[in-house]
C-alpha cells in the first residue's frame, strides 16, 4: 500500500496533479485530482467562510508573531473557543518571549491549567521562549532550523512559515485532514504526517494568494459543519462536489 505524487501530461480539465494508488486493483482504486478540482474547492470554501467563518483574536492582522505561534501551541488538543476565553488573560501575564522565559515553570503551568495539558505545554513553552530570547525574537528562515526549535513539529513548523513568513503551508491537523478526505477521497496511512497523498493534497489546496484564509476556512468548516461526528452534509455549501456529500444525497 503506497501513495505517490506524480506529474502526468495535461488533460482537458487541467493537469492531474495527485494520484493515490492502492496495491489492489489499481484500475479501480486510484484517485485523480485536477487543478480545476483544487480551484473549485478553494473558491467554495472561501465563499463559505466569508459568510460563516469564525473570528479569533489571533487571526487579527496586527497580532505579533509571538502571540500567533504561542497560540498555535496552546491550541494543540484544546478547543479554539477555550483558548479564546483565556487569550487576553494569558498574554497580559506573558506579553512577550522575555516575560515567558523569565517566568517560573510553575507560574506558566498555573496559567495554562484552564486550557489543559499544562504539564506538557509549560516546559515546552518555557524552553521555546528561552531559545527565542537568544534569537532576539526572530524565527529562523530555513525549515530545518525551524524544526529544531523546542515544541516544533510538522504542524507548528508549517504555522510559523504560514503566519510569520507568509509562505503557503497547510495547517494540517485531524480537522483539516477530515475535510480534505471527505471532499477529495481518503488517505492511505494512519499518521497524516507521513501520508504522501494527504501531504501533497494539502499543499496544493493552500497554494493560493489567500493561503491563511483558506487554512482557516477549512478548519472552521471542519469545526462547524464537517464535524467528526454528525456532520451537517445537508447544510454544506460544498456538498454537490464533495465525494461524501454526493454519497449522502443519492
Amino acid at each position: 500500500m503506497h501513495a505517490t505524487r506524480v506529474n502526468p501530461s495535461q488533460t482537458s480539465r487541467g493537469a492531474i496533479i495527485i494520484k493515490l494508488h492502492l496495491d489492489v486493483e489499481p484500475s479501480e482504486n486510484h484517485l485523480n485530482i485536477s487543478k480545476d478540482d483544487i480551484s473549485l474547492f478553494q473558491k467554495l470554501v472561501l465563499g463559505w467562510a466569508g459568510q460563516h467563518g469564525r473570528s479569533f483574536p489571533w487571526r487579527r492582522a496586527r497580532e505579533s508573531h509571538y502571540r500567533v505561534v504561542v497560540t498555535e501551541l496552546l491550541l494543540q488538543r484544546t478547543k479554539a473557543e477555550t483558548v479564546r476565553n483565556y487569550y487576553g488573560v494569558f498574554f497580559s501575564q506573558f506579553p512577550n518571549w522575555k516575560a515567558l522565559a523569565q517566568a517560573p515553570k510553575t507560574e506558566i503551568g498555573n496559567a495554562l491549567k484552564p486550557l489543559g495539558l499544562w504539564q506538557r505545554k509549560a516546559p515546552v513553552l518555557k524552553q521555546l521562549a528561552n531559545e527565542m530570547v537568544a534569537r532576539n525574537g526572530r524565527f529562523p528562515q530555513r525549515r530545518e532550523q525551524i524544526d529544531s526549535l523546542s515544541g516544533v513539529g510538522q504542524y507548528i513548523g508549517n504555522a510559523i512559515e504560514l503566519l510569520c513568513q507568509h509562505r503557503s503551508k497547510p495547517l494540517l491537523d485531524a480537522s483539516m485532514a477530515r475535510v480534505l478526505e471527505r471532499y477529495f477521497g481518503p488517505r492511505m496511512l494512519v499518521d497524516i504526517r507521513h501520508d504522501s497523498y494527504l501531504q501533497a493534497l494539502s499543499h496544493h489546496v493552500v497554494d493560493h494568494d489567500q493561503a491563511r484564509e483558506i487554512n482557516w476556512a477549512i478548519l472552521d468548516l471542519g469545526a462547524l459543519v464537517c464535524r467528526n461526528r454528525s456532520p451537517s452534509c445537508g447544510e454544506c455549501k460544498l456538498r454537490m462536489t464533495c465525494k461524501t456529500g454526493q454519497a449522502t444525497t443519492v
